[in-house]
C-alpha cells in the first residue's frame, strides 16, 4: 500500500491545475493517469484542433499560458504547456496508472479516507480528487442495422485528418463543436461530399465578434440573469450568424445560459455551409449496406460515417461509493466543491459559456484551499493525539 495525502485521478488540465494549486498551498499530491505521457489525449486529437478559448484565459492555477503561444493555441501547443506546467511545479505524476477502483478506507489516525486502486498499485489517501472529465469514454448510439453497413464507421475520437477521406462521401453524425469542425476539415482536405446529420438544433456563435473573442462576451453575459443573457446573445447572433433556415439549420432548440450548454463556436463551418460545401441532413433513422436512411425517409450512400456523438464519464466503473453520480454517470456535485463524502471531490465536469479551462483554473484554486484546510485539521488532530 502506497500513501499520499491527496490522490488526483486524471492528469488533464483539471487534475494538473489542482495539483499545482495544492503545491502552492503546501500540500503534496500524487496524480494518477492511464496515459503514457502528460498531454497525451490532446496530442491524439484531430490535427485541425485549436482552443476555442483564448490562451490568456486558458491557463492553469499559478502558471499562465506563456505569451509565446498564439491567441488560440493548437492542441500540440496546449499539450506542451501541460507538460511544462507539471515540470514547473515538479508534480508527482504516475503515468500508465489506470485507476480501476476508488473505495472508502480508514487512514491512520482514524479519519475517513480512501483507497485508490490501479492495475499494479493501491494508494491510501486522505482526500481524492476525480478529474477524469466528461470526455473519458466515446459513445455511439445504437442505430438500427449498423452491423450491416459496409463503409468505414468511426467515432470522432479516432478521427485524425480529412486527408484520410479524400474523394469520399462522408457523413458526420452530430452537430456539436467537434462535428462542425470535423465537417469543415473534411471539406478543406478534399472529401468529395460532406453531410452533417443534426438531431437537435444548437446555438451557433462566431469565435470572434468584431475582433473580440466570444469567450470574453460569455464572461460578461454570465454576470447577468440567464434569460437576459440569452436574449442579448440572440441579438448578437442575429447580426453575426443570421438566418440559416435556407441551409437546413432552423432556430436553436436550446439557449446557452438557461440550458447551461456550450454553443457551437464557428471556426469555418458557416463559410463552408453557405458555399454549399457542407449539406445538412436530419437524424439517422437506420443504416443500409452502403449508407443510411434518414428520419425523413431519404436514403443516401456514404463511404464513411464519423460519429461526433459525444462521450460519457465512465465513472460508474471505478467509483464504488453510492450516491455520488446521477443516472447519466455525471457527478451530482459542483466542480471543485465538497460532496456528500468527506474528502472526495470532482473537478472539470461542467459545461460553461465562460470556457472550461477558465472555470477549471478558478475551481482548482478554491478546491486546493478546501483540501489544505482539511489537511491542516488532520495535522492538528495528529499533533493533539501525541500530547
Amino acid at each position: 500500500m502506497r500513501e499520499a495525502p491527496v490522490g488526483i485521478v486524471g492528469a488533464g488540465p483539471a487534475g494538473l491545475s489542482t495539483a499545482g494549486a495544492l503545491k502552492v498551498a503546501g500540500v503534496e499530491s500524487v496524480v494518477l493517469d492511464r496515459d503514457d505521457r502528460i498531454g497525451g489525449s490532446w496530442l491524439r486529437r484531430y490535427e485541425r484542433l485549436h482552443l476555442h478559448t483564448v490562451s490568456r484565459l486558458s491557463g492553469l492555477a499559478h502558471y499562465p499560458v506563456p505569451k509565446k503561444y498564439p491567441k488560440y493555441a493548437s492542441k500540440d501547443e496546449y499539450a506542451e504547456y501541460l507538460q511544462s506546467y507539471a515540470g514547473h511545479f515538479e508534480l508527482r505524476v504516475e503515468l500508465k496508472a489506470e485507476v480501476t477502483a476508488i473505495r472508502r478506507d480508514v487512514v491512520p489516525g482514524g479519519e475517513s479516507g480512501y483507497i485508490v486502486e490501479t492495475g499494479s498499485d493501491a494508494w491510501r489517501c486522505r482526500s481524492v480528487v476525480i478529474a477524469t472529465g466528461k470526455y473519458r469514454e466515446p459513445t455511439i448510439p445504437p442505430f438500427p442495422e449498423m452491423d450491416g453497413y459496409r463503409g468505414s464507421a468511426l467515432h470522432a475520437s479516432r478521427y485524425v485528418t480529412g486527408r484520410d477521406f479524400v474523394g469520399k462521401r462522408v457523413l458526420v453524425a452530430g452537430f456539436g463543436n467537434t462535428g462542425a469542425e470535423i465537417a469543415s476539415d473534411l471539406v478543406e482536405q478534399g472529401a468529395a461530399m460532406v453531410a452533417i446529420s443534426i438531431r437537435t438544433m444548437p446555438t451557433i456563435v462566431p469565435r470572434d465578434v468584431l475582433g473580440r473573442p466570444v469567450q470574453e462576451t460569455g464572461i460578461l453575459l454570465s454576470r447577468l440573469p440567464a434569460k437576459l443573457a440569452d436574449r442579448l446573445g440572440k441579438i448578437v447572433a442575429r447580426f453575426t450568424v443570421g438566418d440559416l433556415s435556407s441551409y437546413g439549420i432552423g432556430a436553436p432548440q436550446w439557449s446557452p445560459f438557461t440550458a447551461k450548454r456550450t454553443p457551437v463556436i464557428d471556426v469555418g463551418f458557416l463559410q463552408n455551409l453557405r458555399a454549399n460545401r457542407i449539406v445538412v441532413r436530419p437524424n439517422i433513422g437506420r443504416f443500409v449496406s452502403d449508407g443510411v436512411v434518414f428520419s425523413d425517409g431519404r436514403e443516401e450512400a456514404f463511404d464513411a460515417v464519423i460519429f461526433a456523438t459525444g462521450f460519457n464519464t465512465g465513472l460508474e466503473t471505478i467509483l464504488n461509493i453510492p450516491g455520488l453520480l446521477d443516472e447519466s454517470g455525471n457527478p451530482r456535485f459542483p466542480s471543485g466543491s465538497p460532496t456528500s463524502e468527506a474528502g472526495l471531490y470532482f473537478i472539470g465536469f461542467l459545461q460553461s459559456n465562460r470556457g472550461l479551462l477558465y472555470e477549471t483554473e478558478i475551481d482548482s484554486r478554491r478546491l486546493a484551499a478546501t483540501i489544505a484546510a482539511r489537511e491542516a485539521r488532520a495535522s492538528g488532530a495528529s499533533k493533539s493525539a501525541l500530547l
